[in-house]
């Protein structure tokens, strides 16, 4: 995808606000540990310190994965030809799968959430769904298995 990176307006914002939050109460905090952490002397054998410093690690790879991620940000408005950004009713025609019935967003890869519905456009449910049209019968391709879904609304 060009290095760029698929988010609705609300994957956008939450992304900022953990930028955000990374930035002005997590980096100065772990700022403070490392401070407390080398007044207690050696540093060789100091857990407490290199604790920090993993944590230190961990924050700066993070904040500059975020602002990558929103600085190639394309915001998906619900507005496009395909279903990107939109919700969709499916329905499941294998009575096994009848309970996976129901309404799904389709969205970027960054911000799938099975648990939550909220599919991926890179997942095989989510690219059969994304150039589908209400009313429609989908075809399904997984690697151990194919199905069928129909397409009740789009919204």
């Amino acid at each position: 995808m060009n290095g760029k990176h698929q988010l609705t307006q609300a994957g956008f914002d939450k992304h900022k606000r953990e930028l955000e939050k990374l930035k002005t109460i997590d980096r100065p905090r772990n700022i403070e540990a490392l401070k407390e952490a080398r007044a207690q002397g050696d540093l060789s054998e100091n857990a407490d310190y290199d604790a920090a410093r993993d944590e230190q690690a961990r924050i700066e790879n993070r904040i500059k994965e975020l602002e990558n991620i929103l600085k190639t940000a394309i915001i998906i408005d619900g507005n496009t030809k395909s279903n990107l950004g939109k919700t969709l009713y499916i329905e499941f025609e294998d009575p096994r799968q009848q309970s996976r019935s129901g309404e799904y967003k389709l969205v970027g890869s960054l911000e799938a959430d099975p648990l939550k519905r909220k599919i991926s456009n890179e997942s095989p449910l989510g690219k059969a769904l994304l150039n589908a049209k209400a009313g429609e019968r989908v075809l399904v391709k997984t690697q151990s298995s194919q199905f069928y879904v129909v397409v009740k609304s789009i919204e």
